[in-house]
């Protein structure tokens, strides 16, 4: 399966979560590209949209190769780390809090540049559906979780239009719904599912947002 887009990945992926959840929910798109798959998701379930702000840990030489993730809803910022990865590097503890004292600052930069000065959607007692443009390691989708389930929610449903057959499998086991339109097995990244795959703007973030 091969998406045009996040635009239309998030409509496919729409239909898909519909069938799976009903009544009430809310919708939060992990920055930046899930805000853009997360839009039409939350259209088609008639749901309020937000953001819950997630930054990758990336290895202090290699930084796209995530060690980590941190995110947070509401004060508290939640932290995972990628035992693997920070084996295999031999990262020590100094080096990892440097990069995550680092990151929580721009995280806080990005939650407010993001939301403005709206308060964050409520989502204790409620059905929550993260959504993200792909699953790879899965260290981001971890740290949401994390945060999310600090503030209580009733269910928690993951849906990504496509993702790792191994980490789909590992998550689907950590939630109430997980809902992935293709895990193909041999995927390599997550912008292989897409035809266009650019880096979303934090003016494209806003915009899906916007009431």
């Amino acid at each position: 399966m091969r998406f045009a887009d996040r635009a239309e990945a998030g409509r496919a992926l729409a239909a898909a979560v519909a069938e799976r959840v009903a009544g009430e929910a809310v919708v939060l798109g992990l920055p930046r590209g899930g805000v853009i798959v997360a839009a039409p998701v939350a259209a088609a379930l008639h749901a309020p949209l937000d953001v819950l702000v997630v930054r990758k840990l990336g290895l202090p030489w290699r930084r796209e190769l995530a060690m980590g993730a941190i995110a947070a809803v509401g004060d508290r910022v939640e932290t995972v780390r990628n035992a693997e990865v920070l084996a295999a590097a031999g990262v020590d503890d100094a080096a990892f809090a440097a990069v995550r004292e680092r990151e929580v600052v721009e995280l806080r930069r990005r939650a407010g540049a993001y939301r403005g000065d709206r308060p964050p959607v409520p989502v204790r007692g409620r059905t929550v559906v993260l959504v993200d443009d792909g699953l790879a390691t899965g260290s981001t989708m971890r740290a949401a979780l994390a945060a999310l389930r600090s503030q209580d929610p009733a269910r928690v449903v993951v849906a990504v239009p496509v993702g790792s057959p191994h980490v789909v499998a590992e998550l689907a086991a950590q939630v109430d719904v997980l809902v992935c339109l293709s895990a193909p097995a041999d995927f390599r990244a997550v912008g292989q599912a897409y035809a266009a795959f650019p880096a979303a703007s934090e003016d494209a973030v806003r915009a899906a947002l916007a009431p």
